[in-house]
């Protein structure tokens, strides 16, 4: 059996993530490649009441069930197929839908905490992270959720200045020290994402 190589990729909302993330993906074509998002592993709060549920804080590592997300990912390493999770944004829980998983050459983990558990980042064979200025980030999500989300730019704003911007800084920021390459500005970086992408050909080669 060939061994599963495990990618990392982190850095705060609007940093870019998503645009590296698949043109690794891309470039990639043609070997055993997926990608399991951080965010299918939101916990599941079915025992808490609606409006329990909407206080939440998802920009706070313990949003997310990373003791699933790494038992998954050593079963896919191990060759085992798992069911991954979904979430159901409208009712602030997790689906009972899951998403069939087979095991791959090559595995990628995206996510804004996705190097914050020591466990998880242990599993990864390569670490990234996506190094983008704060005020592109904040013009990002503030374009992506007044476009896509129907939010308000007040309530964006306010979103970002109370929880997003504290929780960056306290839990995802310090884990850059942690990445084995930092690719400053995201998916603009066409000359970090082609020598990240050689280096993970090169791991796929040596694990086959």
């Amino acid at each position: 059996m060939k061994a599963t190589t495990i990618i990392g990729i982190a850095g705060g909302s609007g940093s870019g993530k998503t645009s590296v993330t698949n043109e690794i993906l891309h470039n990639l074509e043609g070997h055993s490649v997926a990608l399991i998002a951080q965010d299918y592993y939101y916990k599941d709060q079915s025992h808490l009441t609606f409006e329990e549920r909407l206080q939440t804080n998802y920009d706070h590592p313990f949003a997310f069930d990373n003791d699933l997300l790494i038992q998954n990912l050593i079963d896919l390493r191990n060759g085992i197929p798992v069911e991954v999770p979904t979430y159901d944004y409208v009712n602030h829980t997790r689906s009972p839908e899951t998403i069939a998983f087979q095991p791959k050459d090559v595995i990628i983990v995206e996510g804004i905490f996705a190097l914050e558990n020591k466990t998880l980042r242990d599993l990864m064979d390569v670490k990234i992270y996506v190094d983008t200025d704060a005020d592109l980030r904040i013009l990002r999500r503030l374009m992506r959720d007044t476009k896509e989300r129907g939010r308000s730019m007040e309530s964006v704003i306010d979103q970002y200045m109370s929880v997003v911007r504290p929780m960056h800084n306290q839990f995802i920021e310090p884990t850059k020290r942690y990445a084995d390459i930092i690719i400053p500005e995201g998916g603009s970086n066409k000359v970090a994402i082609d020598i990240m992408t050689t280096k993970i050909q090169s791991l796929i080669q040596n694990q086959q």
